[in-house]
């Protein structure tokens, strides 16, 4: 099988749960790093000096330093570090590339990981950091489920807005012959 044919094979194949479901954690530490330095970037041009104080400004100031994480990363190339390292790419349906504003869709879209759940904590009332982070891991492990559900096993913020994670693995470069 030539390169070309073994990449074309691999566009097509939807990796497994568990290996997205990993790639999903690993986003999930290195965006550990990337929120930290907005959140002391946003206090630092806002002069906060208490952590409740100016809190909705912070999740707002979050939620577009995570838009423009992802839309640039799904819309030049279609693979965050982490997609890169578990050999995921966002593609379309047809397997061509994400346009910005396909990628902007699909992160709002992807908000249904947790917003779900987040309202379910909102509506019964739980105060405690365990009681939300226990709705919030049972609703992302119900909404990975859901995938099942799926023709193709994709997550449905992907069915929505057109996309799809496949298996890829960059062309392997040959050595060049030299003196």
């Amino acid at each position: 099988m030539t390169a070309a044919a073994a990449q074309l094979a691999d566009t097509n194949d939807t990796p497994g749960l568990a290996r997205r479901l990993a790639a999903f954690i690993y986003e999930g530490v290195l965006l550990f790093g990337v929120v930290m330095i907005a959140g002391y970037l946003y206090s630092s041009l806002t002069q906060q000096r208490h952590a409740l104080q100016g809190q909705t400004g912070l999740q707002m100031f979050l939620f577009v330093v995570l838009g423009i994480y992802f839309v640039w990363f799904w819309s030049r190339g279609g693979q965050t570090v982490a997609m890169r390292a578990w050999n995921l790419r966002l593609v379309t349906v047809k397997g061509h590339a994400v346009s910005q504003t396909r990628a902007f869709l699909r992160y709002l879209a992807s908000w249904l990981w947790f917003v779900p759940a987040l309202i379910v904590a909102r509506l019964a009332s739980l105060h405690s950091t365990a009681q939300i982070l226990a709705a919030i891991a049972v609703g992302v492990i119900a909404y990975a489920l859901l995938a099942r559900l799926h023709p193709q096993r994709q997550f449905w913020h992907d069915a929505l807005c057109g996309t799809r994670l496949v298996t890829w693995r960059p062309p392997v470069r040959r050595a060049q012959s030299g003196a």
